[in-house]
C-alpha cells in the first residue's frame, strides 16, 4: 500500500507541476533575499551618511535596494507577459501599461549604473587623512572604518584593533576611513557591483527582445540563438562573480546570484514552453 500511494504522489508530479513549484519557491525566497538588502543597506547608510545627507546621497546609499526593486518589479511583469496573461487579454491598455513599468524599470536600472559607476570613480579619487598614523587619533571624529563591506565605529575601545596601519584614507564623504588593503578592496567590490547590474542589464535586454520576437512568431533563427548565447554568457559571468563575493566571505551574494539567476530560468522555462506552442502552431 506504502508503495502504491508513493507512485501516485509521484505520478501526480508531471514536469509542469515541478516547473510551477519551482519557479514559485525561487520567488519566495527572492522576496525574503531582498528583504536582507533592504537591512543590509540601512545599516550601511547608518555609517555612510552624516546628518546633512542630500536626497542624492541617501539615494545613492540605497543603489542595491532600488535596483532589487527594478529587477523584482521586472521579474513580475516577464512573468505576466510569458507565462500568466493570454493573447487575448493583451488589451492596448495593458500592453501601455506593461511598457510604462518597463520604462520606470529601466530608468531604476539606468540610475543604479550611474551610482556604481559614480562610486567607483569616487574611490579611485579618495586622499589620505593628513597627519594621522593611527585610528585612535580619530575617536573624537564621529567616524566609522571599513573593511570588506563592514563597517565599525572608531571608538576609544575599538581602534586599537581595527587596522594597524598607519595611513589611512576618507571614503564616503569622509564619514569613513579605510586602511591600505581595505581602499584596495573598496574598489575592487565597486568595480564588482558595477560590472554586475552592467551583466543583468543585458540580460534583461536579451530576455526584452527574446519576448518581442516571440510575440510576433518567431521562435528560431539567428537573432534567437545570438540571444541564447548572449544570456548564457551572462549567467556564467554572474556566477563567476557570485563565487568571487563568497571567496571574500559575502555567501549571502552568492546566495542572492543563484537566486536570482534561478528566476530568470523560470522566466527562460516559460519562453521555452511558448516557444514549443509556437512551433507546434507552426507544423
Amino acid at each position: 500500500m506504502a508503495l502504491m500511494a508513493t507512485i501516485r504522489f509521484y505520478s501526480n508530479w508531471n514536469p509542469h507541476k515541478i516547473q510551477q513549484t519551482f519557479k514559485w519557491v525561487v520567488y519566495l525566497l527572492l522576496f525574503v533575499n531582498y528583504c536582507f538588502y533592504i537591512e543590509e543597506d540601512w545599516s550601511a547608510a547608518s555609517y555612510t551618511l552624516g546628518q546633512d545627507a542630500g536626497l542624492a546621497q541617501w539615494l545613492g546609499a540605497f543603489a542595491t535596494t532600488i535596483d532589487e526593486t527594478a529587477w523584482f518589479i521586472l521579474l513580475i511583469k516577464l512573468e505576466l507577459e510569458t507565462y500568466v496573461l493570454d493573447d487575448e487579454q493583451f488589451t492596448p491598455s495593458i500592453t501601455i501599461l506593461l511598457h510604462a513599468i518597463s520604462v520606470i524599470c529601466f530608468t531604476m536600472i539606468a540610475y543604479t549604473i550611474f551610482a556604481f559607476g559614480q562610486y567607483v570613480i569616487e574611490v579611485r579619487q579618495t586622499v589620505p587623512v593628513e597627519d594621522v598614523t593611527s585610528l585612535c587619533q580619530l575617536t573624537d571624529k564621529d567616524l566609522s572604518y571599513t573593511y570588506n563591506l563592514d563597517y565599525q565605529e572608531v571608538t576609544g575601545a575599538s581602534c586599537g584593533t581595527l587596522s594597524p596601519d598607519t595611513k589611512f584614507y576618507w571614503i564616503a564623504k569622509n564619514e569613513v576611513v579605510a586602511d591600505d588593503e581595505g581602499l584596495r578592496l573598496e574598489r575592487q567590490l565597486a568595480w564588482a557591483d558595477f560590472a554586475e547590474v552592467v551583466i543583468w542589464l543585458v540580460i534583461i535586454i536579451a530576455i526584452e527582445l527574446v519576448v518581442r520576437m516571440q510575440d510576433r512568431g518567431i521562435s528560431r533563427g539567428i537573432g534567437i540563438t545570438v540571444l541564447t548565447r548572449t544570456k548564457l554568457l551572462g549567467y556564467a559571468l554572474l556566477f563567476s562573480l557570485g563565487i568571487y563575493w563568497a571567496w571574500l566571505g559575502h555567501t549571502l551574494y552568492l546566495w542572492d546570484t543563484i537566486l536570482w539567476i534561478g528566476g530568470f530560468v523560470a522566466i527562460e522555462m516559460n519562453l521555452s514552453e511558448w516557444r514549443y506552442e509556437l512551433d507546434e502552431a507552426g507544423t
